[in-house]
């Protein structure tokens, strides 16, 4: 079996890249603010007039109608005071001197009203990012994870009288870091992460600058977690662009997607979730959203045609924690989102302080261990590109600019030809995504579990499964055993073939890696996916949850390599 162990580093605190944060691209967009909000609605205001043309009256017409539908139905806490106001006077001012008008003066009103919901709109998307409060986030979180982390390991007699942990002896990184902190010098990294949690942009962006160096990162963040004082006052100032899902019409998009396009063009790295939101299954993702893939892709050829050779880059990281804050609201919504079965939504209670405390607590005062993996940085095109920033192609280098030229050697744009790069740009991601997964030794058990109440219940479907009585079911140590032994095996076989990367808890004998994999379930959730009994039996008391951390193992084709006979069938009812 291959040595796995040169996979893994633990980074402590790598120097950083940029010193001063003022050199930060983020810190110089930041400076200049007012000036790139004004060329986000130049730019924005010439496509929609270009697109629409003689529409543009409708077009502002529908707009002013979902905001007002978005406003009576799905009010915020964040919500202007005067939003309501804001679109009434514009839908009067639609009914009043546009329509019915001639075309010349419908045409001068509607770009004027164009012009106020474009400011609007970039007003409220583009973030801003103060140094002092960036420097006082970066000491008070440090502080903070490592008091949790030593006052729990005090209280687990886990620390020996005067020493000392430090938060990241908990951050695990595998990949090629490198090589992404070499392509920070050479042009602009976009780093495409797989979302689970909430807590997500907090872990990454806390990791990438105190154990990796980089400088910070610009991302999306839900509007909804301006919802409370402290968190909207961090994020209005560390550099978050926001992001309001409620809002679908063709202006908010556009403007949203310019934001990207245009400080990816001013060298600024960037960090967003290509799945768009939270995995409801608890999978990796299968496919990806576009639009903001699509602003890397074309920033990029953009920059070739402005003249300008700097690369944009591209690199997929898989996040990978043993439990996950939300899993049972995020599961429960995703069957609901099936169709299949009636589920009551419950609320998301997971954005309160006392909830994201208890997980954080509960990372720390267990000692389980964060992971970061890293997939091969590629350029826009999905190309494997060297430290030097060199795109490969089959083992050759290649001149990606080229790629965008037409018949007469000039760089133009194409839709259709930078659609399909952003498709396929998709599919490497999604592939970096599979090999680059990290098994823990808890989505193993909770996959091998699954699989042997899906083989006992075959006749079932999965929502007849889940409504199998939990309390009443139990699984023997001997098949689950069995086939977590035929799992590894095949695991083995994979990570040698670069399909997937296996934690070193895998390797550990069976009924130890049994034992790691069932107490990492049981940390966090009041209902325990997995826990075992007196008599050495394992049980579940939420199939739901157990089934989204299964599911973290899907479309690796695992469920195949599992054989069990009749007699092995390994619950009593």
């Amino acid at each position: 079996m291959k040595d796995r162990k040169d996979k893994y580093s633990k980074y402590h605190v790598l120097e950083p890249i940029l010193p001063d944060l003022k050199d930060w691209p983020i810190s110089k967009l930041s400076e200049d603010r007012e000036a790139f909000i004004e060329e986000i609605k130049a730019v924005t205001g010439a496509r929609i007039k270009s697109k629409y043309k003689d529409r543009l009256g409708a077009v502002l017409a529908k707009v002013v109608y979902l905001e007002r539908n978005r406003i009576k139905e799905e009010p915020w806490k964040v919500d202007p005071s005067n939003e309501k106001a804001f679109y009434d006077k514009i839908r009067k001012r639609l009914a009043k001197e546009s329509l019915g008008k001639s075309p010349e003066a419908s045409r001068k009103v509607n770009e004027e009203l164009l012009d106020l919901l474009l400011n609007k709109y970039a007003e409220e998307i583009v973030g801003t990012f103060n140094i002092k409060t960036f420097l006082f986030a970066r000491k008070f979180l440090t502080r903070l994870f490592n008091r949790l982390l030593n006052s729990a390991a005090s209280r687990n007699f886990e620390r020996l009288y005067g020493s000392r942990y430090r938060v990241t002896d908990n951050l695990l990184t595998v990949g090629p870091v490198d090589k992404i902190r070499s392509l920070m010098k050479k042009g602009t990294v976009v780093i495409v992460p797989t979302h689970f949690s909430n807590i997500d942009s907090i872990i990454i962006g806390y990791y990438l600058d105190a154990v990796l160096g980089l400088p910070a990162f610009a991302y999306g963040a839900g509007l909804n977690l301006y919802n409370t004082g402290y968190t909207a006052y961090f994020m209005n100032r560390l550099g978050a662009y926001r992001v309001d899902r409620r809002k679908k019409n063709a202006l908010y998009l556009a403007t949203l997607k310019e934001n990207s396009n245009l400080s990816l063009q001013r060298g600024v790295h960037s960090l967003f979730f290509p799945g768009g939101t939270r995995s409801r299954s608890g999978s990796l993702e299968k496919k990806l959203k576009l639009g903001l893939l699509s602003t890397a892709v074309e920033a990029q050829r953009l920059n070739f045609q402005k003249g300008k050779d700097e690369k944009i880059f591209i690199v997929p990281m898989i996040l990978n924690y043993h439990f996950v804050l939300e899993a049972p609201f995020l599961i429960e919504n995703h069957l609901k989102s099936t169709g299949r079965e009636f589920y009551i939504k419950t609320k998301d209670g997971t954005y309160s302080k006392k909830k994201m405390g208890k997980f954080l607590w509960q990372v720390l005062s267990k000692s389980s261990e964060i992971t970061f993996s890293f997939g091969e940085p590629m350029d826009v095109l999905g190309n494997v590109v060297d430290e030097n920033g060199v795109s490969h192609k089959d083992g050759s280098p290649i001149n990606v600019k080229e790629y965008f030229y037409d018949e007469n050697s000039e760089v133009t744009g194409s839709y259709q030809r930078e659609s399909e790069y952003t498709r396929i740009l998709a599919e490497k991601i999604v592939k970096g995504f599979h090999e680059n997964n990290v098994v823990l030794s808890s989505q193993l058990i909770a996959f091998t579990v699954f699989n042997i109440l899906k083989a006992k219940n075959s006749n079932l479907d999965i929502y007849g499964i889940l409504r199998l009585p939990s309390s009443e079911i139990t699984f023997t140590i001997a098949t689950v055993t069995k086939v977590v032994d035929q799992l590894k095996n095949q695991l083995f076989k994979m990570e040698l073939e670069g399909k997937i990367i296996l934690s070193k808890e895998i390797g550990l004998p069976t009924q130890e890696l049994i034992e790691n994999g069932v107490k990492n379930l049981g940390l966090f959730h009041s209902r325990k996916p997995l826990k075992f009994l007196k008599n050495g039996q394992i049980m579940s008391e939420d199939f739901n949850t157990l089934y989204f951390y299964h599911n973290r193992l899907e479309n690796y084709d695992l469920d195949k390599v599992i054989k069990i006979e009749k007699q092995d069938f390994a619950y009593s009812e």
